[in-house]
């Protein structure tokens, strides 16, 4: 049966262009990962063990990226990997991922509205911060409203305010670093060897700023999502895949360079951007004021592709039989409206939490909704290590493919096996001394995860699909028949 004899109203429509898919791919990526949490990594590790932290976590997401670069370039939907768990793995594996990923970006825009009505203190202190966060999720409702264009533009935008920040920042820093100009003394790389060195606490440290690099890298699989309603998959996928990977891996090394010469990493940290420290350092007036814009610019931009994600996940499910028919609804602009309004009441409760009260719940679901996103990544991985097998086996060429993955199988594995490292080391901080509510913090997502696959599995009776059932039919062909 086709996907339109299975609707209701309008379809999703391929309205995004190929400058939409590159900043979608590059603003998934870059957050206050790297304008905040960047100075608290050199903090912990040292240049040397933050520039090896996320060098290791860019190249699993490197696979990670040309995995689904090969399966969203095949076959485009907006389900993702979802619709991919379901069709080379099990369809239980499909509905675990599926509601995993909704639910861990619906948490996450609440999060992110907390951090702007936070960010907005700097400029109004007496305004109520519910106030700006119903005002931030006014403006994400309604760019996700009015059709995925209107998305794509929005974040194009944003994500363009990022981009251009890093620049200015890496060439005004790197300036900073072999001249002195304005009273400012050329800092050289002396600050590398401050305080315990440039690999400061060893290895159990890199293993820290692990996890904190996988948190920044998040949303880069966001094109995935976006293949379903590219104009022109076969074409853009492709491109966005190989040339933002890199730019993101460079931005975030070059950042780790230029912050650990220029700011003492024995004073750095979360309580002031490295970025503003640079800024004031050049003598940019109201450097505080620019770099709070910037910040907030990067929450809105989370909370806007939070949004798309988790509306476009929720209404794949719908279409695939795993979420009520309702959430397969879309308006005329071609946006699932009642996926956009399921996901923004979540949000709303769970940022209302947060305002309210700093209680346990939302921490856990927060710190929740950060696992759930290696655990998708975990499953791109499954998913294209059973997609290249089903595809060779039932017969097909690796030249009938548009774009290949780099490394076939071992890019697969290798991403599998750093991400189930990552995922299992999670709450290793939390043995020695035993603390409950960090363990329970740092693995609730699991048990989530299982009691979705669970619960699929044995009300469905699904089995692990064979290489023969492995659905590689694309939509065109399915509509054909």
């Amino acid at each position: 049966m086709s996907k339109k004899n299975e609707s209701n109203g309008p379809q999703l429509k391929r309205t995004l262009k190929p400058r939409h898919l590159s900043m979608i791919a590059m603003g998934g990526a870059i957050g206050t990962g790297i304008f905040l949490a960047m100075g608290d990594s050199i903090h912990q590790a040292g240049v040397g063990g933050a520039f090896t932290a996320y060098g290791i976590i860019g190249v699993m997401v490197y696979f990670i990226c040309t995995s689904l670069g090969e399966m969203a370039t095949y076959l485009p939907e907006s389900g993702s990997f979802g619709s991919y768990a379901t069709k080379f793995i099990d369809p239980a594996m499909g509905f675990a991922l599926g509601w995993n990923y909704w639910y861990s970006w619906a948490v996450t825009i609440a999060a992110e509205l907390v951090a702007g009505s936070l960010v907005m203190k700097f400029w109004f202190p007496h305004v109520p911060a519910i106030v700006w966060s119903v005002f931030f999720l006014a403006i994400i409702v309604a760019l996700n409203l009015l059709s995925a264009k209107a998305y794509g533009e929005g974040e194009f935008w944003f994500s363009t305010v990022k981009v251009a920040t890093i620049i200015i920042f890496l060439i005004l820093g790197g300036a900073m670093i072999f001249i002195s100009f304005n009273g400012h003394t050329a800092t050289g790389f002396k600050n590398y060897f401050l305080n315990g060195g440039p690999f400061n606490g060893g290895f159990k440290s890199i293993f820290a700023i692990f996890l904190i690099a996988g948190y920044s890298f998040q949303g880069t699989e966001l094109v995935g999502l976006a293949a379903g309603e590219s104009e022109n998959p076969e074409r853009d996928v492709p491109k966005a895949v190989k040339a933002i990977f890199w730019r993101i891996l460079l931005f975030y090394l070059l950042t780790i360079l230029v912050i650990g010469a220029i700011v003492p990493y024995a004073s750095s940290g979360v309580q002031t951007s490295a970025f503003t420290i640079v800024f004031e350092k050049i003598g940019i007036a109201g450097a505080a004021s620019i770099m709070n814009l910037v910040i907030l610019t990067a929450i809105l931009s989370a909370g806007n592709s939070g949004m798309y994600a988790s509306s476009r996940m929720l209404y794949a499910m719908a279409m695939e039989g795993k979420a009520p028919k309702i959430f397969k609804k879309t308006n005329k602009g071609g946006t699932p409206v009642n996926a956009i309004i399921l996901t923004t009441l979540v949000a709303s409760v769970c940022f209302l939490t947060g305002i309210f009260s700093q209680s346990t719940v939302y921490l856990w679901l927060v710190a929740a909704a950060g696992l759930s996103g290696f655990i998708a990544w975990l499953g791109i991985a499954m998913c294209h290590y059973r997609f290249r097998k089903a595809y060779v086996h039932q017969k097909g060429t690796l030249e009938g493919l548009k774009y290949k993955a780099t490394l076939y199988p071992f890019g697969p594995i290798l991403a599998f096996l750093l991400c189930f490292i990552v995922i299992v080391g999670q709450g290793y901080a939390y043995f020695s001394p035993l603390n409950w509510g960090g363990l329970i913090s740092s693995y609730i997502a699991i048990p989530i995860f299982l009691g979705l696959f669970l619960y699929y599995k044995i009300k469905y009776k699904t089995k692990l699909l064979t290489l023969d059932e492995v659905d590689l039919r694309r939509l065109d062909e399915i509509d054909k028949e």
